[in-house]
């Protein structure tokens, strides 16, 4: 059985949200985070029409999830949130409770 690259399994998708530089925020998806910063920097066709016009842009906020579908979803969800929650979101990630153990 032949394995397809965009094979689910296979990948861990990750939701992303990037500040431009007119400080408004892009959230997407993609399996290399990195990697797609780096194209939506570049500014070409590979690069959201959003971001195109807004660069530089900066990862501010990472979230993995099992499926393409979960994010989806996800970024979905975040996509409906208001600026502040958003950034609220960013700050809880950069933030992250003191009493929580970390392994």
């Amino acid at each position: 059985m032949q394995q397809n690259n965009h094979d689910d399994r296979a990948q861990r998708w990750c939701v992303y949200i990037l500040q431009c530089n007119d400080k408004s925020l892009y959230t997407g998806i993609t399996v290399e985070p990195l990697r797609r910063v780096e194209e939506h920097n570049r500014g070409d066709k590979l690069a959201a029409r959003y971001t195109r016009g807004r660069r530089p842009v900066t990862l501010v906020y990472q979230e993995y999830c099992p499926s393409r579908a979960t994010a989806a979803s996800r970024e979905a969800a975040i996509k409906k949130l208001s600026r502040t929650q958003k950034l609220a979101l960013i700050a809880q990630c950069a933030n992250p409770p003191s009493d929580t153990a970390y392994d």
